[in-house]
């Protein structure tokens, strides 16, 4: 069941508040991030029903969604060649499946910890810089 309340789930223009929708897969919405400070952000939410927990899917389901989260991890490391590309999966008051995907280099910006989740409005990329991104990991991205 999808629910009306969830960003994810039935009420998409949330998602413009963090990020802009690249393309979607039969299981998954793949999301760029507004916020740009590590080029190539992205988000994989799982699409198919408001499900909290990777343990929750089915098998198929599961395979699927994480196959989704790799073709997208390739697709950044082929374009933008980080050192590393973090994952987070958090969920604690939203309550939605969706893994983050943050590039990240040696020396560079947050390397060696966790990545901020939002550093505001100031670290927006523009419109065309997000289409951008979104082209290139749309365009990398292979199942």
């Amino acid at each position: 069941m999808l629910l009306k309340d969830c960003q994810y789930c039935l009420n998409r223009e949330a998602i413009e508040n963090f990020g802009r929708i690249a393309f979607e897969t039969e299981t998954s919405i793949i999301i760029v991030f507004k916020d740009q400070t590590h080029k190539g952000r992205m988000c994989v939410a799982y699409k198919k029903d408001h499900v909290a927990d990777i343990c929750d899917l089915s098998p198929e389901d599961r395979i699927a969604f994480i196959n989704d989260v790799v073709a997208c991890a390739n697709a950044i490391k082929e374009v933008y060649h980080p050192d590393r590309v973090n994952y987070g999966a958090y969920g604690d008051t939203l309550g939605h499946l969706h893994f983050h995907l943050v590039p990240k280099y040696k020396d560079e910006f947050e390397w060696g910890g966790t990545f901020q989740m939002n550093l505001g409005k100031d670290h927006y990329a523009s419109d065309t810089e997000l289409a951008e991104v979104a082209k290139n990991i749309k365009e990398h991205f292979h199942l």
